[in-house]
């Protein structure tokens, strides 16, 4: 069978259509942009709208499993082309060249939720139903997998000393693995003879948020779970700043679905799969736990790392430019030999400089020359505090010493920083 596959790079597409492959399919998958010779065509749904550019793109396809979606719309990618506009198109043009199947891959909740979100998937599926063609919108909970921003959310807090919950976490979601959501889809494609319908894809039971924490940090081999409950004011609060700035873990929209529950009966799923969906705590495997538990950890420790040395910086150059008291540096300047008018330029400018180093650690994105920066900069004031002043080799502070962990861990960040970004400024 020949299955295009929209979404193909994407967390779902891309599991699915390897599997498809697997199963002995020739998959065609759509992305923005395609390699020369690949066996992938291109399409993007923010701007193709209508039924006609579709057309051409369906030649030949019997099925096609559209797995296109963003839980939160930024810049271009915005609710109503992605999940219903483009996909309607899509399903338009499949009508009419006489695609044999088309699978929707929609949200649990989508049927009766009110968000943004929720509504988008819910045209797109509405539209579906009402084509004289044979459909399955398949309604899948919350998802986890590896490459899954809401697992790697989950697992960073479940990683947490303290975790925290909204509420006291007694929220009920009912999430299923990857591996089992592609495998239903799988079986749902080979079923020829199956009926239009809408499936729900969740994992074996509701379960609380807390419960899931929990489950995850045992999988993890963390022990025990300590749980900080957060006032629900609190949490929308951060919400709303969430949905004004379009960063955060959470938003208006994902805290009113956490609210209201993602639950449904699990007995399909087990016959797509022909066997009980796998629970939280079978989420992740012994052979990938080493991993997820170091990702999940550096997830938090390498942002704290950060700031405490943009904290160093940012308050060596606050005291460096008046708190300390200015004859004292002048002093210390002295013995480098550094006097006159010479002296509150490199006072001032040291500190302004050391100010701007800690604000940039904070700011910037791309971080890798400010890395390289700094560890000169530290190793220049080390030289420069041996030859002038080398008493504080035997200070009880051991102020030269602590250099060292300095550089060691600008070099970490350093050496964890993307590739990519190597030569931005």
């Amino acid at each position: 069978m020949v299955v295009l596959v929209t979404g193909a790079t994407g967390f779902i597409g891309a599991r699915l259509a390897r599997a498809l492959e697997c199963a002995g399919h020739r998959v065609i998958r759509l992305r923005r942009t395609v390699a020369r010779g690949s066996n992938e065509i291109t399409g993007d749904f923010s701007r193709d709208l209508e039924p006609k550019v579709w057309i051409p793109r369906l030649q030949g396809v019997d099925a096609v499993i559209n797995t296109v979606g963003v839980i939160r719309a930024h810049g271009s990618q915005q609710f109503h082309n992605l999940h219903t506009r483009a996909p309607q198109a899509l399903f338009a043009a499949c009508c009419a060249i006489g695609v044999r199947h088309v699978i929707q891959l929609s949200a649990l909740g989508a049927d009766r939720g009110t968000s943004a979100y929720f509504i988008s998937k819910r045209r797109a599926d509405e539209f579906l139903a009402s084509l004289p063609l044979r459909w399955t919108i398949v309604q899948p909970s919350l998802v986890y997998g590896p490459e899954g921003q809401s697992a790697r959310l989950f697992t960073l807090l479940a990683s947490l000393p303290r975790i925290p919950l909204p509420g006291n976490g007694i929220q009920q979601v009912q999430p299923i693995h990857i591996d089992d959501l592609v495998e239903c889809i799988v079986a749902i494609v080979h079923n020829d003879h199956a009926s239009c319908e809408r499936i729900a894809l969740v994992g074996p039971q509701p379960i609380s948020l807390k419960h899931m924490l929990a489950a995850l940090r045992g999988a993890m081999q963390l022990g025990r779970a300590r749980f900080v409950p957060l006032p629900m004011g609190f949490i929308q609060v951060v919400a709303r700043l969430g949905s004004i700035t379009g960063r955060g873990v959470v938003d208006m929209d994902t805290l009113a679905m956490l609210q209201k529950g993602n639950t449904a009966d699990a007995q399909r799923t087990e016959q797509l799969l022909h066997h009980r969906p796998r629970g939280v705590e079978a989420f992740i495997g012994i052979d990938e736990r080493t991993n997820v538990r170091m990702t999940a950890k550096l997830s938090w420790l390498l942002p704290l790392l950060r700031a405490s040395i943009a904290a160093v910086w940012i308050w060596t150059g606050i005291v460096s430019l008046g708190l300390y008291p200015q004859h004292a540096s002048y002093v210390l300047l002295a013995r480098a030999h550094i006097t006159g008018a010479l002296a509150p330029v490199f006072l001032y400018g040291a500190g302004l400089l050391d100010l701007c180093l800690g604000l940039a650690t904070v700011l910037m994105r791309r971080r890798r020359l400010l890395w390289l920066g700094q560890m000169a900069i530290l190793l220049l004031y080390t030289a420069i505090i041996c030859v002038a002043l080398p008493e504080f080799w035997l200070h009880p502070y051991g102020p030269i010493l602590k250099n060292l962990p300095l550089l060691a861990s600008i070099y970490l960040l350093y050496s964890l920083e993307d590739p990519r970004w190597r030569t931005a400024s």
